[in-house]
């Protein structure tokens, strides 16, 4: 039968040894302990952490992508610790996204890479994304066009044209996301791409390229040859 942490010395208490040590002396389990803050008399907050970082093969990034219901059949997780365990992931993704400059002049596929895969690699459905860009390629909006399944999305070319030209945009760049990994580009993924290329050039709107995502890597239809 493990302590609860108000068993344990005060100096080993994850809340205690933050303060007094910092964060990097904290185990990914203790961090977890301190959102869970287990009341339970049988198991510490620590054994629940350590539990549910079991379930993802103590694998962070594969703990950002479960959802409220996953982390509920952890047993001792309820829906108020799920909910705060999944709000400070969340937090961490979204802390991603702020560190992006307001004016960010995109000069490769990484650049952009680095915008989207903080908002895309975790998710479980595919989502198609549009960045509009200056002469100098420096982004003026970034917009999330569409949001489907598994398996796909709808992109409709006509929205992504009528902003382009609202923004007065020289450039775009597109990008989805593939949460099965394969980054291969399916043949509607071709197909769409080519469809927005040649619509941009009748309104002088360079496509500059079309990204997809995975959670571990991208592919660029650009580095490719393929634009």
């Amino acid at each position: 039968m493990s302590l609860r942490i108000t068993d344990w010395a005060v100096e080993d208490r994850p809340r205690e040894k933050l303060i007094r040590k910092g964060i990097s002396s904290l185990s990914d389990a203790e961090l977890l302990a301190i959102l869970i803050s287990s009341g339970t008399r049988k198991r510490s907050a620590v054994d629940l952490g350590r539990e549910l970082l079991g379930t993802v093969n103590n694998n962070l990034n594969s703990l950002g992508k479960l959802s409220v219901s996953d982390l509920r059949k952890i047993r001792g997780i309820g829906p108020a610790r799920a909910v705060t365990i999944f709000a400070a992931l969340e937090l961490g993704r979204r802390r991603k996204l702020s560190e992006i400059p307001d004016v960010y002049q995109i000069r490769c596929s990484k650049d952009v890479a680095d915008i989207f895969q903080p908002l895309l690699s975790d998710l479980g459905h595919e989502e198609f994304w549009v960045l509009f860009l200056n002469r100098s390629n420096r982004i003026i909006d970034k917009m999330k066009l569409s949001q489907g399944g598994i398996s796909g999305t709808v992109t409709d070319v006509r929205i992504i044209m009528k902003k382009a030209v609202e923004y007065l945009s020289s450039g775009i760049i597109v990008c989805h996301n593939h949460p099965s990994g394969n980054l291969n580009p399916s043949e509607s993924d071709s197909k769409i791409t080519q469809k927005i290329k040649d619509a941009g050039s009748l309104l002088d709107i360079q496509l500059l390229d079309h990204l997809i995502i995975s959670d571990r890597d991208y592919y660029s239809f650009a580095d490719n040859g393929l634009l």
